[in-house]
């Protein structure tokens, strides 16, 4: 029988052994590293808002608008985004254009960028040339030295910018901006969460859509882009409903009769599906529904489950035949807290002096749409009158944002911290004009750099979240792959914490809205392999808030090996020697220089550990710890070298590579074979995603090797490039047979799948038996659904997905069965391989069985659990700021 797995190469944990003895073994404290993790993000986010970042920016702006002088025949010639190094058929630079200098720039994506200059990119639907677009270029030119002395000041810094109210952006670096295939580019900075956070208090909207007779047609197509584009300017932090009335009054979605509901994208993109059912017929009686908004908006306010700061209510219509004062005498004055925004759609005025007093009565704005071009630019008008409190009382608040994947500069996902920019011109003062809003991004890797890895053990993390619940980062949040390239995730910015981990009562999720500090624990399972593994573990999470910010953070350790971590102690000048590590963990921050930039890890450590670059920012206890694995493991290089020189030990070059890897994040590798021999040349290089140590994560191989018994190896087979395939052995090495004690690292080989093949057929000695690569272990496929238990019961929600995967019950040693294939009976035996993750298995052939597919039932949700799913609002923490009216606005 093949009793024994092929024979890896003995694990090297002697290297380790003969230091025991110069190492200690020490638990962490969990409470205390989410305080350090805390109090170094605390300080990042505090350095990209200080005076020297955005606020320096704010001011510059306003002093800038302060000393320009309006001239509606300005002629100013700027760079444009899209235009820049464009030439018309004649070889002449194109209007707008001009040479720009664009140099690629890995710091930037390896984008072309031009590190001196900022563009401006101007909406698809404006003019280029409008007096306002030229006159506010003009003025906000003076942001290019405050950006390029920002970016000199900041390296980590990335992308900068302005987005004007008149809607034109001005970004730094400079960079070319692509049209898509329709020659369109859709963005209008307006839009963007971080200007409406910034440029807005919260607030509670009611949107009435007039659907009499008299809509029908181009109006009523005009009428739903309008509505469409309401919501584009409302946040996570905004709520809404949508009403449509004629002589009646319909609930656009009827189970949110009476509600408003979080403007989340999800709950956006419902509603949008829904316009298109509105049809136009009857009467408009436009007093029941002004009614039913007052109602629906004062019963709202009073639940305090929405904004409660701001209220407004959108009227679309194509005219009001009175003004129906009694209404707003009775709902609305002489508070006049909510605000009126009519917007008449089409040529008619006929009744437009009605809208008109309507808006001025009630603290709004009216505006008239008479085609679809006329859409956006008429309904970002009332995002003016909703900032002017804020603008009069001067409150320059900083607003961060969730995590999301802005496609037009990069798929990596960022968070933005952002501040509005006010006239501070005499005569404009006291009608609060909102210039714009200035930025600027950080990506998520960044604050991942902050984390001390190798604290968290090999399964632990560290993940943040914002006060809607929404996740800041987590190892879960990931880019999207198809065919081989990023693809952005819908809804990325909106992914709840409850959707990456599954607790019974939101208990986490709410305490960590809630800015509190504490601890929870559960039992979790966690997916390796792209979500072809599971692993069961015992998760503790501890968890505080990042003072100054709209954020939580929490650290999860696993019970078991990774609540402990050891420290050894070796000579620092012996250790630089030996040193040999790769550039995917972070030991030293090489970005807050530009002098440092372009060193490798291994460069500056070895600077800054010989005190030539004092002032390079460096984690010296894990700089310390790597360098005692590389003392430790360096005898392993003699030892493959031993085995490469012993022909009869690898004769036939199954074997390829050798590798190790540390806690640290120290890697060494063998080749037992010339590079182009590789079956797979990936492994353990950038463009292998699982196989490498980078800064939020262990590699596969690793993270697998420490779940199994100690001393036991772990197989699998990973599809090379060019469709070849090989096998990965490799095991977890730890200086004491005790599940307290650390993995200290992991030792693996890459073989050819042939020579792993011909091993197991000299072993087994079975010319019939079942190929190891068989899909034998179809029939005995576990389930793992993405379930929430509740009370002991199994409760699948709407958009719950059930995933098959592979989980290996380790106390069953050995079993049989039957398949019935269409009326004959086949046998099967399976017996587990000690010391490995594998089993054998024999299968009579006698029946020709084909294996099935499995299919997954989809999984039909009736309509009132999706309303439930609609109506149901998870905890939520308001933000701090709010400036909901003003006396004089």
């Amino acid at each position: 029988s093949f009793s024994r797995a092929p024979p890896p190469p003995p694990p090297p944990d002697q290297f380790f052994r003969k230091y025991e003895k110069k190492v200690r073994t020490e638990e962490v404290d969990g409470a205390k590293l989410v305080k350090n993790v805390a109090e170094s993000l605390e300080e990042m986010f505090r350095k990209k808002a200080e005076a020297i970042r955005v606020r320096r920016l704010v001011e510059a702006a306003e002093e800038a608008h302060l000393q320009h002088e309006e001239n509606p025949d300005l002629q100013y010639e700027y760079f444009n985004a899209v235009l820049i190094n464009e030439v018309d058929e004649g070889g002449n630079s194109v209007e707008l254009g001009g040479e720009f200098l664009l140099e690629p720039n890995d710091h930037f994506n390896n984008l072309s960028v031009n590190l001196s200059l900022s563009v401006v990119q101007v909406p698809t639907n404006m003019y280029n040339k409008d007096p306002d677009i030229v006159n506010g270029v003009h003025w906000s030119e003076a942001l290019n030295k405050v950006f390029v002395d920002n970016f000199e000041k900041d390296p980590s810094l990335i992308w900068q910018y302005f987005g004007s109210a008149k809607g034109f952006f001005r970004q730094y670096p400079g960079v070319k901006w692509h049209p898509d295939e329709h020659g369109v580019i859709a963005f209008d900075c307006r839009n963007r969460k971080w200007y409406i956070q910034a440029a807005t208090s919260p607030k509670d909207v009611v949107i009435l859509v007039d659907v009499s007779g008299s809509m029908k047609g181009l109006r009523l197509t005009i009428a739903r882009q309008t509505v469409s584009s309401i919501l584009d300017t409302l946040g996570d932090d905004d709520f809404f409903n949508i009403i449509a009335y004629n002589q009646e009054i319909h609930y656009v979605e009827p189970c949110l009769n009476g509600t408003l509901v979080q403007a989340d994208r999800t709950n956006k993109d419902h509603f949008r599906e829904h316009l298109d059912k509105l049809f136009a017929k009857g009467i408009g009686l436009l007093g029941n529904a002004l009614t039913e908004a007052f109602t629906i908006l004062s019963d709202f306010n009073q639940t305090g489950r929405g904004s409660v700061c701001s209220q407004a209510i959108m009227l679309v219509t194509d005219g009001a035949t009175q003004m129906y004062d009694d209404v707003f005498a009775k709902f609305n004055w002489p508070d006049r807290k909510v605000r009126i925004f009519p917007y008449l759609i089409g040529r008619e005025s006929a009744f437009a002096d009605n809208l008109k007093w309507m808006a001025c009565a009630n603290k709004g704005y009216f505006t008239q749409i008479s085609t679809l071009a006329d859409v956006q630019e008429n309904v970002m008008r009332y995002l003016h009158v909703m900032s002017r409190p804020k603008v009069i009382d001067h409150e320059h608040d900083t607003v961060w944002t969730e995590a999301y994947v802005d496609s037009t500069v990069s798929l990596n996902p960022v968070t933005t911290v952002a501040m509005p920019v006010f006239s501070t011109k005499n005569e404009t003062k006291n009608q609060g004009i909102l210039l714009g809003v200035v930025g600027t991004d950080i990506p998520v890797q960044e604050l991942m750099k902050v984390v001390p890895k190798h604290k968290l053990g090999i399964h632990g993390y560290a993940f943040a979240i914002t006060n809607n619940g929404y996740i800041l980062m987590h190892p879960e949040l990931r880019p999207l792959y198809q065919d081989g390239q990023k693809r952005r995730k819908p809804n990325y910015g909106s992914v709840d914490l409850s959707e990456v981990e599954w607790e019974d009562t939101d208990d986490l999720r709410n305490a960590m809205v809630n800015r509190k500090t504490g601890t929870f624990s559960m039992e979790v399972k966690t997916t390796v392999d792209k979500g072809k593994r599971v692993l069961r573990m015992h998760n503790d999470y501890y968890y505080t808030d990042i003072r100054g910010t709209p954020f939580s953070v929490g650290v999860a350790l696993s019970r078991g090996h990774g609540k402990y971590f050891f420290k050894g102690n070796v000579s620092v000048e012996a250790a630089l020697n030996m040193f040999l590590c790769c550039d995917y963990r972070t030991y030293c921050n090489t970005d807050e220089h530009h002098e440092h930039r372009y060193l490798s890890q291994i460069q500056a450590i070895k600077l800054y550990m010989t005190g030539r670059k004092t002032h390079l920012k460096c984690d010296r206890e894990l700089i310390q710890q790597v360098l005692f694995d590389a003392v430790v493991t360096a005898p392993l290089e003699a030892y493959w070298t031993g085995l490469a020189l012993n022909k009869s030990e690898n004769s036939d070059k199954g074997v390829e590579i050798a590798f190790l890897g540390t806690r640290t994040g120290l890697s060494r590798t063998n080749l037992f074979v010339v590079q182009e021999q590789l079956s797979n040349q990936d492994l353990l290089t950038a463009e292998d995603k699982e196989g490498v140590f980078n800064s939020d994560h262990f590699p596969l191989w690793y993270r697998r090797a420490a779940e199994q018994v100690p001393g036991t190896y772990v197989y699998f087979v990973f599809q090379a490039s060019q469709n070849k395939s090989v096998v990965l052995a490799s095991t977890a090495i730890q200086l004491l047979d005790d599940r307290k004690s650390p993995i200290v690292a992991a030792v693996g080989i890459q073989m050819k799948l042939e020579f792993f093949q011909r091993k197991f057929w000299t072993a087994s000695r079975q010319a019939s038996a079942c190929s190891i690569t068989l899909p034998c272990l179809r029939s005995l496929r576990s389930i793992f659904p993405a379930q929430r238990s509740q009370r002991g019961k199994v409760m699948m929600v709407p958009c719950d997905t059930a995933y098959p995967a592979f989980v290996s019950e380790r106390t069953i040693k050995e079993t049989a069965g039957n398949i019935d294939c269409d009326g004959c009976t086949r046998t099967f035996v399976i017996q587990q391989i000690p010391s490995s993750n594998l089993f054998m298995v024999v299968v009579d052939n006698k029946c020709d069985c084909r294996p099935s597919l499995f299919v997954l039932n989809l999984c039909e949700h009736n309509e009132s659990l999706k309303c439930d799913r609609l109506k149901f609002q998870k905890e939520r923490k308001k933000p701090e700021s709010c400036h909901p009216f003003h006396p004089q606005v």
